[in-house]
């Protein structure tokens, strides 16, 4: 259904071709060099991660959250589609125009406004890369706890769209505990804010909370407020290698029982680690099955009570190999370990498809097993890894794009994995979100009176239905016509 989509059947936008009038309106709101209908504009705004391109017809890059409403206002008056783009770093087509229309380039708004190191919390707009923030506050003494694997490329505003996680979040949470208020334009032109720097705020209903998560459906994020968090004192990366899957992955449920919480706990699977090592030759032992990447952090005593824990339990469950960095250089490598694995598994095929289900972290043994038993039925290598701290786990089906047989077997095999997720108590997505590449699976994960009561919330803000439509709903639909 993914794999080849070039456009939606319903084009019924009706305005696919934006012609001189609108350009020109447009360039009377942002300035004129920053409209362009020009080839290489559009191919560079037409695709995230996935590189699934859909043609926009015209790239708006704004500067203000006046010029955003303008635009807002415009498009619902000539019922043009819009589509929001951070860094473009998604992995579900979130940001990829389905029905053509304005893409809306938010790079221009990347101020770090201000960090307030007294009431620790920082303002910021939205497309303002994540780790740039992340050295900023730690420059300060302060933290800032989500990270993405991504971080060198995706935006804060991207992670809020997306209540992006990453390996830290076992600990501290994903991107949502560290909002504290959004101003955000609506689909129809109004700029409205919600919450703001004070830790505690009840007042009214939580609006800003409901855009976390909403991938770009229900608003234009232009100034986040963050929570940032004292730096802890002390931290120490572990790792471990297992002779089987499911023995890392019962030590893993066995953290559970101990009194503590690894800042991070990464598990990586026998064929995510051959092909890391064959790219960049770590020195990793190939005949692991599996290993684990275990940080703990807190003050310096806290730090050698838990590592002591997690020595115990790696031994416990049959681990070997323990290494524990003793340095940040060498606990750097350690993670860089860990963020090489998604390029390099294109070793085992031109295709891959990246899922970011998510499980009770008690089941992860069963998700390896059923994962095992779908590998065997599609008959394609699966390989697995991620944050095994909260059960959010990468599966990747690997292929060949060209094998119209290998692209049936693989959406077989997705399909599979889904299903497994959701029955295992857990669910479809953990950090990626569902963009189009997850909608068909939506009804697996909600009932029908769930997806209709997002629905209705996507109809009252945006009853034209032009921001980022055909994302999220099983059907590409307009809000208009559900």
């Amino acid at each position: 259904m993914i794999l080849g989509l070039d456009k939606p059947d319903d084009d019924s936008y009706g305005l696919r071709m934006i012609d001189a009038s609108i350009v020109q309106e447009l360039s009377e709101i942002v300035g004129p060099a920053y409209v362009s209908v020009q080839p290489d504009d559009l191919v560079a705004n037409a695709a995230d991660a996935l590189k699934q391109p859909h043609m926009p017809d015209v790239v708006v890059k704004p500067r203000t959250a006046a010029e955003i409403s303008a635009i807002m206002k415009l498009a619902n008056q000539r019922m043009i589609p819009v589509t929001p783009r951070g860094g473009g770093a998604g992995y579900t087509g979130g940001c990829v125009p389905l029905h053509g229309g304005i893409v809306l380039n938010l790079e221009r708004m990347n101020q770090i406004i201000t960090i307030d190191q007294s009431n620790m919390y920082a303002i910021v707009e939205p497309c303002v890369i994540t780790k740039t923030f992340m050295e900023a506050a730690d420059a300060l003494g302060l933290f800032y706890p989500p990270d993405p694997s991504s971080m060198k490329e995706c935006t804060l505003g991207g992670n809020v769209a997306e209540n992006a996680g990453g390996p830290r979040c076992v600990k501290y949470g994903t991107t949502k505990q560290y909002v504290l208020g959004i101003e955000f334009v609506t689909p129809t032109g109004d700029i409205v804010m919600s919450g703001g720097p004070t830790t505690k705020n009840v007042a009214g209903l939580d609006i800003h909370s409901l855009m976390i998560g909403s991938e770009g459906l229900l608003g234009i994020m232009t100034r986040i407020w963050l929570r940032l968090i004292p730096k802890p004192a002390a931290t120490r990366t572990l790792r471990a290698c297992f002779p089987s899957v499911r023995k890392a992955a019962e030590c893993v449920a066995a953290f559970a029982g101990e009194l503590m919480t690894p800042c991070a706990l990464e598990l990586i699977d026998q064929p995510s680690l051959n092909a890391v090592e064959d790219a960049r030759n770590f020195g990793l032992p190939r005949e692991a099955k599996a290993m684990l990447v275990i940080e703990v952090d807190g003050s310096i005593p806290e730090v050698e009570r838990q590592s002591a824990v997690v020595e115990k339990l790696c031994l416990k469950y049959e681990g070997y190999d323990l290494i524990a960095a003793k340095s940040d250089e060498e606990a750097e490598q350690l993670w860089e370990v860990r963020r090489a694995i998604s390029r390099s598994l294109m070793k085992y095929g031109n295709k891959k498809l990246n899922e970011d289900i998510v499980v009770p972290r008690s089941r992860i043994p069963e998700l390896f097993d059923r994962l095992n038993q779908i590998e065997e039925k599609c008959g394609l290598l699966i390989p697995a890894f991620g944050h095994a701290g909260d059960g959010n786990i990468h599966v990747n089906v690997m292929l060949d794009e060209n094998d119209p047989d290998q692209v049936e077997r693989a959406h077989v095999a997705v399909g599979e994995i889904m299903a497994a997720a959701v029955e295992l108590g857990g669910t479809i997505t953990g950090e990626h979100g569902i963009g189009y590449t997850k909608a068909q699976y939506m009804p697996l994960a909600f009932s029908p009176q769930t997806i209709e009561t997002m629905q209705r919330v996507k109809r009252a803000l945006d009853p034209n239905g032009i921001l980022n439509p055909g994302k999220m709903f099983p059907l590409n639909i307009r809000a208009k016509d559900c």
